[in-house]
Parts: C-alpha cells; structure tokens; sequence
C-alpha cells in the first residue's frame, strides 16, 4: 500500500468512527433529505420485509432509501 493510499485509508476510519447507526427512537422523527418534511413514509408495507427500504414524501415527491433523523426538541413546562 502506498502512502496515498495509506491517507485515505486512515481518513475512511476516522470517518466511520464519527458515524453511528442507531435505531430510530421515540426521540427522533424521520425527515424527507431533499425538503426537510416530516411526511415521509416507507412505499410499501414490503419494506424492509421482501425489499429494501424505501422512503416517499408526500410534500416534494422524493423517494429513496435514505432518511434524516432529527430528535424532537424538549419541551419548556
């Protein structure tokens, strides 16, 4: 291997340190990546079951297999 690709290597590990995968909580919703809305849902009840997953908003139309999470803000009593 040579040094560049040493870099890069040592670059990809970092980044896959900083990234976590939970599942989703209560504490989150999931958002459309392309408009931001929370009216996104899964196209099928076949996902995740028979075929990946994939996501449709009904604000912009997106559809695909990638989400945001955005945990929900506390409320102030």
């Amino acid at each position: 291997m040579d040094d560049a690709d040493e870099g890069s290597m040592k670059r990809l590990l970092s980044l896959l340190r900083e990234l976590k995968w939970e599942l989703p909580s209560n504490k989150s919703v999931r958002c459309c990546p392309r408009c931001g809305s929370p009216k996104i849902k899964l196209s099928s009840k076949f996902d995740i079951w028979l075929t990946p997953e994939q996501y449709v908003c009904e604000h912009c139309g997106y559809k695909g297999p990638v989400v945001l999470e955005k945990e929900r803000k506390k409320e102030r009593s």
